[in-house]
C-alpha cells in the first residue's frame, strides 16, 4: 500500500510537470483569443514554432489581431521573419494601418525595409501625413 502512495505521488509530479512544459509550448489562451478575433493560426506549426524559433507568440499574435482588426492582411511568417531580422513589429503594424487609414499606398515589405534601416517608420507615415514645416530666418 505504501508502495502504491509512493507510485501515485511521483505519478502525479510527473503529470504536474508534463502539463506545465505543455501549457509554455502550447499558448492555449493566445490560441483562443486569435481565433475569436478572427486571426487563423495553427497550433503547433505557429505558436509551438515561434517557441522553438526564441519568437514571442504575444508579439505576434497581437500584432496580427491589431492588423486583421483593421482590415490589414499580413502573413504570421513575415512578421516572424521581421521580428528575427530586428524590427519593430508593433510599429511596422502602427504605421501600415495609419498609412491604410490616409490612403497612403505602404507595402509591408517598403514598411519593413524602413523599420530595419533604422528609422521610425511610424513617425514617417506620420511626417507624410502631417509635413512639418520648418521656417528658416531670411
Amino acid at each position: 500500500m505504501e508502495a502504491l502512495t509512493g507510485l501515485s505521488i511521483v505519478l502525479i509530479i510527473a503529470i504536474i510537470l508534463f502539463l506545465i512544459v505543455f501549457l509554455y509550448f502550447i499558448p492555449i489562451g493566445l490560441f483562443i483569443t486569435a481565433y475569436f478575433s478572427g486571426v487563423k493560426l495553427r497550433i503547433f506549426q505557429d505558436l509551438v514554432g515561434m517557441r522553438l524559433r526564441k519568437v514571442p507568440p504575444v508579439i505576434i499574435v497581437r500584432s496580427m489581431i491589431t492588423a486583421t482588426k483593421a482590415g490589414i492582411v499580413v502573413e504570421v511568417g513575415k512578421l516572424e521573419a521581421h521580428y528575427l531580422a530586428g524590427g519593430e513589429v508593433i510599429k511596422v503594424i502602427n504605421a501600415l494601418i495609419s498609412a491604410d487609414k490616409a490612403n497612403i499606398d505602404l507595402p509591408f515589405e517598403r514598411a519593413t525595409a524602413i523599420d530595419l534601416a533604422g528609422r521610425d517608420v511610424l513617425e514617417a507615415v506620420k511626417m507624410s501625413v502631417i509635413p512639418k514645416v520648418i521656417e528658416t530666418p531670411l
